[in-house]
């Protein structure tokens, strides 16, 4: 018998008993699809999270001072730390893995009013290098540069819907707001964005100027003196030397405000980069999970083609019988089977991974709720799927191929169904 004849005969046994071949194709191919989609939605979500998160800061560190709680020096337990002016460029110099250290100061009750409207916002100050470091895309004009910062000019770059409410339906780039009376001129506007997590409030409520003007026209307030800042912002020059880094910084700082660099207390830090890393951890757990239930089912299918099989030969057991006794040998009887049970498996794969694909593309095309990228389906993951199910479907499919190439012609000639 020809490869030809043998897939054409398969084929016709499979159209004789369509419900029962439907049924074993459909367990199969919901394997697969659970597999794909389940991987896909913790892809999704991992993916989704990872963008969001990168709307505070891309692996940027949040250094708050506080107060110390182990005794070391002769000094007590319990003092209140606050970062001064002078300790930017040692952490800067000291800390060999960290690509910036630049400090933030900031007013939350700065009275804000433009020619058209009054709000109060926080006002921030800080670096040139703040817009790239905690992700502030500009939308209008430009953010302040190290010109600015020299010559501490009164200029603004403004949150987006701090400029919506402060100049309603106006361009504002070149217009005057005024922060407690004092005229800083905007330049620039921050494009929209989403974020999910801040240590201060939204970026886009706030009003952003050069850290030499804010230093000057809106010092720390008390117990903060004038040369003393809320919080240092750090970025490390690779994620893999980021814990580096942040043991540089808490080595500097404690040194220059004399406390044990293991006091936590004393410097909080909120590492972005390590919330990254746990949030991959829980998702890729998420996926691994959500694949074995899917590698579950694979096997549960595999069992419906083994039963199927099973019930296959007992069915045609006379006509094994005869075909044996006209002198087809057990090797023919031997493929007939395996290829009827390959030829289910290789359908329900393809079926399986073709409506997963597809219903992924469908989904994409609708608005995704924030924090969730969609389905992003994984071809690793299909592949994979598609090889566990033809590993299953050869196991599945050898025992009742086998039984059926053993079957004696003389017993199957004499076998009556249902007896």
């Amino acid at each position: 018998m020809t490869l030809r004849d043998l897939i054409t005969d398969v084929l016709r046994t499979l159209w004789a008993h369509k419900l029962r071949a439907f049924l074993t194709m459909f367990g199969i191919a919901w394997g697969i699809v659970s597999i794909v989609l389940m991987v896909a939605a913790g892809e999704g979500l991992r993916k989704g999270q990872e963008e969001q998160s990168k709307t505070l800061g891309k692996d940027v560190m949040i250094v708050f001072h506080g107060r110390t709680s182990l005794q070391v020096g002769g000094t007590h337990a319990g003092r209140l730390v606050h970062w001064e002016d002078e300790d930017v460029p040692v952490v800067q110099a000291e800390g060999q893995d960290c690509e910036y250290a630049i400090p933030e100061l900031e007013q939350e009750t700065v009275l804000t009013h433009s020619n058209f409207n009054n709000a109060s916002f926080t006002v921030t100050g800080s670096y040139p290098q703040f817009s790239s470091i905690r992700s502030l895309g500009v939308g209008l004009g430009r953010f302040y540069d190290w010109d600015d910062m020299r010559e501490a000019r009164r200029v603004a770059f403004l949150g987006s819907d701090a400029s919506k409410q402060l100049f309603p339906g106006r361009n504002p780039v070149g217009e005057n707001v005024y922060l407690n009376d004092f005229p800083f001129v905007v330049i620039g506007v921050m494009a929209t964005k989403k974020q999910d997590s801040s240590y201060d409030g939204w970026d886009v409520n706030k009003v952003f100027i050069p850290f030499s003007a804010m230093r000057r026209d809106f010092p720390d307030k008390p117990p903060g003196t004038p040369t003393t800042f809320d919080q240092l912002l750090v970025t490390p020059k690779s994620v893999e030397q980021h814990e580096a880094c942040k043991h540089e910084v808490r080595v500097a700082l404690a040194r220059m405000h004399r406390y044990d660099p293991n006091d936590k207390e004393a410097c909080p830090i909120w590492d972005t980069v390590q919330e990254a890393k746990a949030f991959r951890q829980m998702t890729d757990g998420m996926k691994y999970f959500l694949g074995a239930v899917g590698i579950v089912t694979l096997l549960l299918g595999g069992i419906g083609v083994m039963n199927v099989m099973l019930v296959a030969v007992r069915e045609r057991t006379r006509e094994i019988g005869v075909c044996k006794a006209l002198g087809a040998p057990s090797g023919t009887i031997l493929k007939q089977f395996f290829v009827e049970a390959l030829i289910i498996a290789l359908l329900s794969g393809a079926i399986g991974l073709g409506v997963a694909f597809g219903f992924c593309a469908l989904v994409n095309l609708l608005p995704m709720p924030d924090f969730f990228a969609g389905l992003i389906p994984d071809w690793t993951s299909g592949l994979v799927a598609a090889g566990l199910l033809g590993a299953i479907a050869v196991a599945a499919a050898l025992y009742p191929a086998r039984r059926a190439a053993s079957i004696d012609p003389i017993e199957a000639l004499r076998y009556e169904a249902g007896g």
